[in-house]
């Protein structure tokens, strides 16, 4: 249940990442978007900071400048005749009073000898403790930020200057006033810069996407066309070219794009008539030599059945010509078979064969060779029914090359061949314990004319288009010829046959690799 969840959770992930990379232009655009908000949001915080300082500050001069006003205006109305004469507290509460005249602007508290006088719609909070000790203990006017706090419930406090001072009486009596001057206009006007700088950073990031945008498919599309017409170059559509517009880097690709098609059409055009001369050259040389080689090889074959009648040496030579003779004339057989194959004229006589069968009578052929150089050549047969569709000239032949390949490489150890059989296919393995090979040269064996190791000298027949022929000829089948090799630790072919002709393989009932290598050099 964990390791579903797990695998549940992977998976989103999963698919937004393959989206991540496998769009440009929504990179781009994401990263623009991302980038431009981080810039707009920086922006306008230092804005909207630089704003409020100075917002603040011109509240804070116009405060201290419209207080020193209200003082000296209070402390001259405070010793007018019509207000010396009444009672300290009455002519206090008088100052309180023409001060709710200018409430838009600020409040007063005023602390009189009975109790404290306050402007309409504040409270007494409103004045911070700390205010209130400075202005008992020191003669001057003193400003503090502060929290204005109203009367009505429903109104929430906000931010506020608080200026304190202390009115003096006729007889020296000290009466700390304070000015409250709450930031309403200013908060408004900072609410509405707020939100214009907002709307302007989200229409200059939407606009900065777009434009983007726009830029990134403008580059995408040229790039997207260069890579289509790269697929089509590559699929064999050497036609294709892109088109040229301007002369700006994009033109510049399309142009060498062009270019590019244009010199690998004219390039493998030059291969495709020196590859068809080629092939033209070993199919007229086979044939042309077929005819002289037919006599040199009756005239040989007439040296070497008198050769008792000649003295040692020339007796021993006529052995060797018709030896060697006899090795070009497979040679030449070979060519003929690689120029039908190159020419397209290479056809299959189909016929239900017991493929075990037919792997058996060539390790019988095969038997007084592998014992001639000391090699225990075996056949096992895992499976009893092993019959397929098949040519049986070609299996033959195919058969024949890897079991003579393996005993002349097996350096005197076993040679191991194995049929096996499903389904759908019949698998035959020839394993060696010979040589070997490098692991990066399994897929070159097939070519013609390779060899493993060029200082080798060969034992067995040999011409070096054995192996091409045989993957010419299961290619024909619609089979599978595989190797695998290691040095020191010998090689394994296997050859794999769909039962049906036409039958398209998918898996093979042995295995490429051998089960008995124990990755030590020495057979298991």
């Amino acid at each position: 249940m964990k390791r579903n969840t797990e695998a549940s959770q992977r998976r989103p992930a999963r698919g937004l990442r393959a989206l991540w990379w496998g769009s440009l232009p929504l990179r781009v655009l994401v990263s623009t978007l991302g980038l431009s908000m981080v810039l707009m949001t920086l922006a306008g915080f230092l804005l909207m900071r630089q704003a409020t300082s100075g917002v603040v500050e011109t509240k804070r001069q116009a405060a201290l400048n419209e207080a020193a006003n209200v003082y000296a205006f209070m402390q001259e109305r405070l010793r007018t005749p019509e207000l010396r004469g009444a009672a300290v507290h009455e002519s206090l509460s008088r100052l309180a009073d023409l001060a709710d005249a200018q409430a838009a602007q600020y409040r007063v508290v005023i602390q009189g000898p009975v109790s404290s006088l306050t402007s309409t719609g504040i409270r007494a909070e409103s004045v911070p403790a700390e205010l209130r000790a400075r202005v008992d203990e020191d003669q001057g006017m003193f400003i503090t930020p502060t929290r204005v706090v109203f009367t009505d419930a429903t109104t929430l406090p906000e931010p506020g200057w608080a200026i304190g001072s202390a009115l003096i009486g006729e007889t020296g009596e000290r009466y700390p006033v304070f000015y409250i001057f709450p930031m309403t206009t200013e908060l408004q006007t900072l609410r509405a810069l707020q939100g214009a700088v907002i709307a302007a950073g989200v229409a200059l990031v939407l606009a900065l996407g777009l434009i983007a945008y726009t830029i990134t498919v403008q580059i995408v599309r040229p790039v997207r066309k260069a890579s289509t017409t790269a697929l089509q170059l590559a699929s064999g559509q050497l036609g294709e070219r892109m088109a040229v517009r301007g002369t700006d880097d994009l033109a510049s690709l399309a142009t060498s794009m062009n270019r590019m098609a244009a010199e690998l059409q004219q390039r493998i055009r030059e291969l495709e008539t020196l590859s068809t001369l080629q092939q033209r050259f070993v199919s007229d040389v086979s044939h042309e030599l077929r005819t002289p080689m037919t006599t040199i090889k009756m005239a040989a074959d007439v040296l070497h059945d008198a050769r008792e009648n000649f003295d040692p040496v020339t007796a021993r030579s006529a052995e060797l010509m018709n030896h060697e003779i006899d090795r070009f004339d497979l040679m030449l057989a070979d060519l003929l078979e690689i120029s039908r194959f190159d020419a397209g004229a290479a056809v299959l006589a189909l016929d239900e064969t017991d493929v075990a069968a037919l792997v058996q009578a060539e390790v019988a052929a095969n038997r007084s060779v592998a014992d001639a150089l000391g090699v225990e050549l075996r056949c096992e047969k895992l499976d009893e029914d092993t019959t397929a569709e098949v040519d049986t000239r070609r299996i033959r032949r195919i058969l024949r090359n890897l079991i003579t390949n393996a005993i002349e490489h097996s350096e005197g150890r076993p040679v191991h061949v194995q049929v096996a059989s499903d389904a759908n296919a019949v698998a035959v393995t020839v394993r060696d314990h010979g040589v070997g090979f490098k692991a990066e040269d399994a897929a070159r064996v097939f070519d013609r004319f390779w060899r493993a190791d060029p200082s080798r000298t060969r034992i067995v027949g040999g011409t070096g288009l054995g192996l091409a022929i045989a993957m010419e000829d299961a290619r024909l089948h619609s089979g599978w010829l595989t190797a695998w090799g290691r040095p020191g630790r010998g090689a394994q072919f296997r050859l794999t046959l769909p039962r049906e002709s036409g039958h398209e393989l998918t898996s093979s009932p042995l295995p490429v690799i051998p089960v008995d290598d124990t990755g030590s050099g020495v057979p298991a």
